[in-house]
Formats: structure tokens, C-alpha cells, sequence
């Protein structure tokens, strides 16, 4: 990115996220605004991506299974939106992006939990 970019940019950046990484079990707190009202939803599921670095632009793809019915969101770090990101679990993983899980059926949709001693 521009030098004159990054320095622009740089007060938009949050230092209050986790290190996300694919694999990872995340709940995400996102404020929602419906009419006048204000609401939080959170959505909770597993990274498998995690796009363009620590720029502003920074994204990551979030997938949970409900009901059989998988739901991806793309959602933007550094979202004045976005109110928390907590760390359920961690999977050991062995690919920077995870999107045969959206095809992989049983066993193979099973990551293995990362022990954190």
C-alpha cells in the first residue's frame, strides 16, 4: 500500500482485535441498526479465510452450519461495527484458506482442536 495511504488510514485501524487465524472457532458481537432501534447480533462459526493482511481493508470469512444450512459472512475487521471478536477454539490447520470445508461432509468437516497449554 501508498506510504501517504497507510498514514491517512492509520487512525481507522482497531488495536483492540485478537490474531485471527483460519481454524479458528470465533464469536463475533456486530451492531446492527434496524429503523431507530439498535440490536447486536453475534454470529459464531469457524474462519476460513482471512484476506488482505493488516490494511484497513482487512476481511475475514466466517462459516457456521445450522440446521444443515451453512451461512458465510464476510466481515470487515476494522468496522467501527463490529463490537468484539472473541476466540472460542483453535484447529490445527495445515491451508491459509479453508473453503473445502464448505463441500467436506462428516469426518472430513472435523478440524482438529489445537491444545493450548
Amino acid at each position: 500500500m501508498n506510504n501517504k495511504t497507510q498514514i491517512f488510514l492509520k487512525p481507522y485501524l482497531r488495536s483492540d482485535l485478537p490474531e485471527i487465524k483460519p481454524g479458528q472457532q470465533i464469536r463475533v458481537s456486530q451492531k446492527i441498526k434496524e429503523g431507530d432501534k439498535e440490536k447486536t447480533y453475534v454470529f459464531e462459526g469457524i474462519v476460513l479465510a482471512r484476506k488482505h493482511g493488516r490494511e484497513a481493508g482487512a476481511t475475514i470469512t466466517v462459516r457456521r452450519v445450522a440446521s444443515g444450512v451453512g451461512t458465510e459472512t464476510i466481515l470487515p475487521l476494522h468496522s467501527p461495527l463490529i463490537e468484539k471478536i472473541e476466540i472460542l477454539r483453535r484447529s490445527k490447520v495445515r491451508r491459509a484458506k479453508l473453503y473445502y470445508l464448505r463441500t467436506a461432509r462428516g469426518k472430513r468437516s472435523k478440524l482438529k482442536e489445537k491444545r493450548v497449554v
